[in-house]
């Protein structure tokens, strides 16, 4: 009996045997892969001093901006991946959401989804050139970076993303989103449908520009219990994770998701990414030997003192206890008054406490 041939890297073999891509593919390493989400971010003096001079949707649609932004963070960290600078509400703009990002406020909705009517005047995203500055940034950062250092694309997930355009930004609670999804669920599977589908496109056309893995951020998804979560995200995760192209490793990234681990395993994902408030051994023991797990640094420890921080990556890399598919990271991204100097130390102690 013969099998399918596994998909053939598409990456140089550089890049195929970097210790991020064979991390996410539960192969040996030399020593754990480290990367760290919002790695480019206010934390960096260079960033706010990039920032002073554009604004933040300025910066994330000026491909030569955010193709520096993402590498200089890389170099500067030493990490072993690159994460695209961008952010995950620039996909709403062409969906038809009048987006902005409010200077202490954060990003507003104007026109946000209030009933089914709002969501049958969703513009699906069938031609992904209009988000052409993405995918312009991710070539310009695949042909900076080095050789051997993959570049990470990503997304929303389709609940997060659809409670941002309920709401019209952030939210404590999530009243009007859950509201919405309980009161008409047919609008709201129409609703996931679009951005389910859209995200897909747009995460594949991330991949053609040169992004050798993608993560997907469900930052919200932990407000819901485990029974919601089956009947109103699952099915949509399943659609979107069976949609990406299959030659990438895609990571599967939640906060307090604890009670919902299993479910995202099972809606799809080669890694699943832990915040801080589980442990990781215990986790990776519920989800399996069949998926890798990401993180799970409190990004607050960077605050701490060196020994303090040397004392907690100790603890995460003994719970991971060297099996393979481990990649290090913080359960969130960096906090902005993060001092560079612990960020660095972080990755280096990464790297020595785990070298094989």
């Amino acid at each position: 009996m013969t099998t399918d041939p596994a998909p053939q890297p598409t990456t140089t073999d550089a890049l195929w045997n970097s210790r991020f891509l064979r991390a996410c593919r539960r192969e040996p390493v030399d020593a754990t892969p480290v990367w760290l989400m919002r790695q480019a971010g206010r934390y960096m003096a260079e960033y706010r001093s990039l920032r002073s001079k554009v604004s933040f949707l300025e910066l994330c649609k000026n491909p030569e901006l955010a193709a520096e932004t993402t590498i200089f963070a890389a170099e500067v960290l030493g990490v072993d991946a690159a994460i695209l600078f961008a952010d995950i509400l620039l996909i709403l703009e062409p969906l038809g959401f009048d987006l902005e990002f409010s200077k202490g406020e954060g990003p507003v909705i104007h026109n946000p989804v209030r009933e089914a009517g709002d969501v049958a005047g969703l513009r699906p995203l069938e031609d992904v050139s209009a988000l052409g500055y993405v995918y312009e940034a991710v070539r310009k950062i695949r042909d900076g970076l080095p050789g051997n250092i993959p570049l990470i694309g990503f997304a929303g997930a389709p609940f997060t993303l659809a409670c941002y355009a309920i709401e019209g930004g952030g939210s404590r609670n999530y009243e009007k989103a859950k509201t919405f999804m309980y009161s008409d669920p047919g609008a709201w599977d129409a609703l996931m449908t679009v951005l389910t589908e859209s995200t897909a496109r747009y995460l594949n056309a991330q991949v053609t520009a040169g992004a050798q893995a993608v993560q997907v951020f469900d930052s919200w998804v932990g407000s819901l219990g485990p029974d919601d979560y089956r009947r109103f995200v699952q099915p949509h995760m399943k659609r979107l994770f069976a949609a990406i192209d299959p030659s990438v490793p895609k990571i599967h990234f939640g906060t307090d998701t604890g009670s919902l681990l299993e479910l995202q395993r099972d809606a799809g994902g080669d890694v699943i990414g832990l915040d801080w408030r589980v442990e990781l051994d215990r986790c990776w023991d519920r989800l399996g030997p069949e998926v890798g797990v990401q993180g799970n640094l409190d990004p607050v420890v960077l605050f701490a003192p060196l020994a303090e921080i040397a004392r907690q990556t100790r603890r995460i890399l003994g719970q991971a206890a060297n099996r393979p598919g481990h990649i290090f990271n913080l359960g969130h991204g960096i906090l902005p008054h993060t001092p560079v100097d612990h960020v660095r130390a972080l990755v280096q102690m990464v790297h020595e406490f785990s070298a094989r």
